[in-house]
Protein backbone atom coordinates (compact mmCIF):
# COMPACT_ATOMS: atom_id res chain seq x y z
CA UNK A 1 0.00 0.00 0.00
CA UNK A 2 2.80 2.40 1.25
CA UNK A 3 4.84 2.23 -1.83
CA UNK A 4 1.89 2.58 -4.43
CA UNK A 5 0.38 5.57 -2.74
CA UNK A 6 3.63 6.93 -2.92
CA UNK A 7 4.42 6.89 -6.35
CA UNK A 8 0.36 7.94 -6.71
CA UNK A 9 1.71 11.13 -4.88
CA UNK A 10 4.97 11.43 -6.44
CA UNK A 11 2.79 11.90 -10.30
CA UNK A 12 -0.10 13.70 -8.84
CA UNK A 13 2.28 16.32 -7.64
CA UNK A 14 3.47 16.83 -10.96
CA UNK A 15 0.50 17.12 -12.96
CA UNK A 16 0.09 20.37 -14.21
CA UNK A 17 -3.27 19.53 -16.28
CA UNK A 18 -5.97 17.36 -17.66
CA UNK A 19 -4.00 15.35 -19.96
CA UNK A 20 -1.48 14.37 -16.88
CA UNK A 21 -4.23 13.27 -14.92
CA UNK A 22 -5.40 10.95 -18.04
CA UNK A 23 -1.85 9.38 -17.86
CA UNK A 24 -1.65 9.01 -14.20
CA UNK A 25 -5.21 6.93 -14.54
CA UNK A 26 -3.33 4.80 -16.60
CA UNK A 27 -0.48 4.53 -14.85
CA UNK A 28 -3.05 3.20 -12.09
CA UNK A 29 -4.85 0.51 -13.93
CA UNK A 30 -1.24 -0.74 -14.10
CA UNK A 31 -0.39 -0.29 -10.80
CA UNK A 32 -3.44 -1.56 -9.64
CA UNK A 33 -3.55 -4.87 -11.86
CA UNK A 34 -7.12 -4.11 -13.25
CA UNK A 35 -8.46 -3.78 -16.98
CA UNK A 36 -9.73 -0.61 -16.15
CA UNK A 37 -9.93 2.62 -13.73
CA UNK A 38 -12.35 5.45 -14.42
CA UNK A 39 -12.66 8.95 -12.78
CA UNK A 40 -16.08 10.92 -13.87
CA UNK A 41 -17.09 14.16 -12.15
CA UNK A 42 -20.22 16.43 -12.17
CA UNK A 43 -20.22 20.06 -10.29
CA UNK A 44 -23.68 22.03 -9.52
CA UNK A 45 -23.78 23.27 -12.83
CA UNK A 46 -23.88 20.28 -14.90
CA UNK A 47 -20.33 20.59 -15.84
CA UNK A 48 -18.68 17.46 -16.32
CA UNK A 49 -15.02 15.94 -16.35
CA UNK A 50 -13.82 12.45 -17.04
CA UNK A 51 -9.95 10.08 -17.02
CA UNK A 52 -10.82 6.74 -17.92
CA UNK A 53 -9.10 3.58 -19.41
CA UNK A 54 -12.06 2.58 -21.88
CA UNK A 55 -12.34 2.52 -25.52
CA UNK A 56 -13.10 5.66 -27.21
CA UNK A 57 -16.01 3.67 -29.16
CA UNK A 58 -17.20 2.88 -25.61
CA UNK A 59 -17.49 5.96 -24.17
CA UNK A 60 -19.03 7.68 -27.19
CA UNK A 61 -21.83 5.05 -27.29
CA UNK A 62 -22.57 5.36 -23.66
CA UNK A 63 -22.62 9.19 -24.13
CA UNK A 64 -25.05 9.14 -27.56
CA UNK A 65 -27.32 6.30 -25.64
CA UNK A 66 -27.44 8.54 -21.85
CA UNK A 67 -26.85 5.14 -20.41
CA UNK A 68 -26.01 6.91 -17.11
CA UNK A 69 -30.00 7.18 -16.35
CA UNK A 70 -29.85 3.04 -16.36
CA UNK A 71 -26.84 2.30 -15.30
CA UNK A 72 -26.87 0.52 -11.88
CA UNK A 73 -23.44 1.89 -10.84
CA UNK A 74 -24.03 5.45 -11.50
CA UNK A 75 -27.69 5.47 -9.93
CA UNK A 76 -27.05 3.25 -7.05
CA UNK A 77 -24.16 4.99 -6.08
CA UNK A 78 -25.35 8.59 -6.36
CA UNK A 79 -27.64 7.04 -3.35
CA UNK A 80 -25.21 5.78 -1.65
CA UNK A 81 -21.92 7.35 0.55
CA UNK A 82 -19.67 3.91 0.89
CA UNK A 83 -17.20 2.27 -1.36
CA UNK A 84 -20.06 -0.14 -3.78
CA UNK A 85 -19.17 -3.45 -5.14
CA UNK A 86 -21.03 -4.02 -7.92
CA UNK A 87 -22.24 -7.50 -7.64
CA UNK A 88 -24.51 -5.39 -4.52
CA UNK A 89 -26.32 -3.62 -6.61
CA UNK A 90 -29.31 -4.02 -8.41
CA UNK A 91 -29.41 -5.56 -11.85
CA UNK A 92 -32.40 -7.49 -12.23
CA UNK A 93 -34.28 -5.33 -14.87
CA UNK A 94 -34.29 -5.96 -18.80
CA UNK A 95 -32.51 -2.70 -19.54
CA UNK A 96 -30.00 -2.92 -16.66
CA UNK A 97 -28.43 -6.52 -18.26
CA UNK A 98 -28.90 -5.49 -21.77
CA UNK A 99 -26.48 -2.55 -20.53
CA UNK A 100 -24.29 -5.02 -18.90
CA UNK A 101 -24.03 -7.65 -21.98
CA UNK A 102 -22.98 -4.65 -23.88
CA UNK A 103 -20.43 -3.13 -21.79
CA UNK A 104 -18.73 -6.56 -21.31
CA UNK A 105 -18.88 -6.78 -25.27
CA UNK A 106 -17.26 -3.68 -25.26
CA UNK A 107 -14.40 -4.91 -22.42
CA UNK A 108 -15.65 -3.48 -19.70
CA UNK A 109 -14.93 -5.92 -16.40
CA UNK A 110 -17.55 -7.94 -14.46
CA UNK A 111 -16.34 -6.73 -11.30
CA UNK A 112 -16.27 -3.79 -9.98
CA UNK A 113 -15.61 -1.24 -7.20
CA UNK A 114 -16.85 2.24 -7.17
CA UNK A 115 -16.00 5.03 -4.51
CA UNK A 116 -18.68 8.09 -4.25
CA UNK A 117 -16.91 11.17 -3.76
CA UNK A 118 -19.04 14.74 -2.70
CA UNK A 119 -17.13 17.30 -3.16
CA UNK A 120 -17.53 20.86 -2.22
CA UNK A 121 -20.08 23.13 -3.88
CA UNK A 122 -22.36 20.25 -4.85
CA UNK A 123 -19.67 18.38 -6.78
CA UNK A 124 -20.32 14.41 -6.86
CA UNK A 125 -18.38 12.19 -8.58
CA UNK A 126 -17.06 8.35 -8.92
CA UNK A 127 -13.65 6.47 -9.04
CA UNK A 128 -13.71 2.79 -10.07
CA UNK A 129 -11.77 0.22 -10.14
CA UNK A 130 -12.64 -3.05 -12.70
CA UNK A 131 -11.55 -6.08 -13.61
CA UNK A 132 -12.61 -9.60 -15.86
CA UNK A 133 -12.74 -12.07 -12.82
CA UNK A 134 -14.31 -14.72 -10.67
CA UNK A 135 -16.45 -13.48 -7.80
CA UNK A 136 -13.65 -15.63 -5.02
CA UNK A 137 -11.01 -13.55 -6.66
CA UNK A 138 -12.54 -10.57 -6.71
CA UNK A 139 -13.41 -10.71 -3.62
CA UNK A 140 -10.27 -11.33 -2.06
CA UNK A 141 -8.68 -8.86 -4.62
CA UNK A 142 -11.21 -5.87 -3.36
CA UNK A 143 -11.06 -6.80 0.68
CA UNK A 144 -6.81 -6.48 0.33
CA UNK A 145 -7.69 -2.84 -1.49
CA UNK A 146 -10.18 -1.32 -0.91
CA UNK A 147 -8.57 0.96 1.43
CA UNK A 148 -6.23 2.16 -0.68
CA UNK A 149 -8.42 2.74 -3.43
CA UNK A 150 -10.80 4.77 -1.03
CA UNK A 151 -7.32 7.22 -0.75
CA UNK A 152 -6.57 6.85 -4.24
CA UNK A 153 -9.96 8.23 -5.30
CA UNK A 154 -9.62 11.37 -2.71
CA UNK A 155 -5.84 12.01 -4.25
CA UNK A 156 -7.44 12.05 -8.02
CA UNK A 157 -10.65 13.72 -7.06
CA UNK A 158 -8.74 16.42 -4.89
CA UNK A 159 -6.22 16.70 -7.95
CA UNK A 160 -9.09 17.25 -10.27
CA UNK A 161 -10.57 19.87 -8.48
CA UNK A 162 -7.17 22.00 -8.64
CA UNK A 163 -6.54 21.53 -12.35
CA UNK A 164 -10.46 23.03 -13.00
CA UNK A 165 -9.50 26.48 -12.74
CA UNK A 166 -13.12 27.40 -14.29
CA UNK A 167 -14.96 26.69 -11.71
CA UNK A 168 -15.51 28.33 -8.27
CA UNK A 169 -14.41 25.12 -6.01
CA UNK A 170 -11.69 25.62 -3.93
CA UNK A 171 -10.05 24.06 -1.59
CA UNK A 172 -10.82 25.55 2.04
CA UNK A 173 -7.62 24.00 3.52
CA UNK A 174 -4.77 22.95 2.62
CA UNK A 175 -3.85 19.37 4.69
CA UNK A 176 -0.61 17.56 4.42
CA UNK A 177 -1.01 13.92 2.38
CA UNK A 178 -0.55 12.08 5.50
CA UNK A 179 -3.42 14.00 7.30
CA UNK A 180 -5.57 12.85 4.38
CA UNK A 181 -4.60 9.45 4.95
CA UNK A 182 -5.23 9.63 8.78
CA UNK A 183 -8.18 11.15 8.58
CA UNK A 184 -9.63 8.98 5.81
CA UNK A 185 -8.51 6.21 7.79
CA UNK A 186 -10.30 7.24 10.76
CA UNK A 187 -13.64 8.52 8.84
CA UNK A 188 -13.65 4.72 7.76
CA UNK A 189 -13.87 3.60 11.42
CA UNK A 190 -10.07 2.50 11.79
CA UNK A 191 -9.37 2.68 15.36
CA UNK A 192 -5.63 4.66 15.91
CA UNK A 193 -4.01 1.77 16.71
CA UNK A 194 -5.42 0.34 13.42
CA UNK A 195 -4.78 3.38 11.36
CA UNK A 196 -1.03 3.66 12.69
CA UNK A 197 -0.26 0.19 11.65
CA UNK A 198 -1.85 0.35 8.17
CA UNK A 199 0.04 3.86 7.82
CA UNK A 200 3.40 1.99 8.92
CA UNK A 201 3.63 4.53 11.54
CA UNK A 202 3.48 5.08 15.55
CA UNK A 203 0.87 6.29 17.27
CA UNK A 204 2.06 9.00 18.92
CA UNK A 205 2.98 10.27 14.94
CA UNK A 206 -0.18 9.73 14.22
CA UNK A 207 -1.78 12.08 16.77
CA UNK A 208 0.58 14.65 15.60
CA UNK A 209 -0.91 14.14 12.52
CA UNK A 210 -4.20 14.42 14.11
CA UNK A 211 -3.61 17.33 16.13
CA UNK A 212 -2.18 19.50 12.68
CA UNK A 213 -5.13 18.84 10.72
CA UNK A 214 -7.50 19.42 13.42
CA UNK A 215 -5.84 23.13 13.84
CA UNK A 216 -5.85 23.82 10.32
CA UNK A 217 -9.62 23.08 10.12
CA UNK A 218 -10.44 25.18 13.13
CA UNK A 219 -11.92 21.74 14.65
CA UNK A 220 -12.68 21.33 18.31
CA UNK A 221 -11.35 17.35 18.63
CA UNK A 222 -10.77 14.88 16.32
CA UNK A 223 -14.46 13.84 15.19
CA UNK A 224 -15.16 17.48 14.08
CA UNK A 225 -12.04 17.36 12.20
CA UNK A 226 -13.18 14.48 10.45
CA UNK A 227 -16.96 15.79 9.96
CA UNK A 228 -15.45 19.00 8.86
CA UNK A 229 -13.08 17.22 6.25
CA UNK A 230 -15.61 15.26 4.35
CA UNK A 231 -17.96 18.58 4.49
CA UNK A 232 -14.96 20.33 2.45
CA UNK A 233 -14.78 17.65 -0.06
CA UNK A 234 -10.69 17.14 1.71
CA UNK A 235 -11.48 13.15 2.49
CA UNK A 236 -14.01 10.21 0.91
CA UNK A 237 -16.07 8.74 2.67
Amino acid sequence: MKDKLEALISGLEGAKSHSDLQGIIFKLRDLYDVDHVIYHSVNRTGEQYAALTYNVDWVDRYIEQDYARIDPVVQGCYQRFHPVDWKRLDWSSPKARNFMGEAADAGVGNQGLSVPIRGPNGQFALFTACSRSSDSTWEKYSRSNVGDLILVAHFINQKALELDNGTDVQRSASLSPREIDTLSLLAMGYSRAQASDSLSISEHTLRVYIESARFKLGAQNTTHAVAKAIAHGLIVV
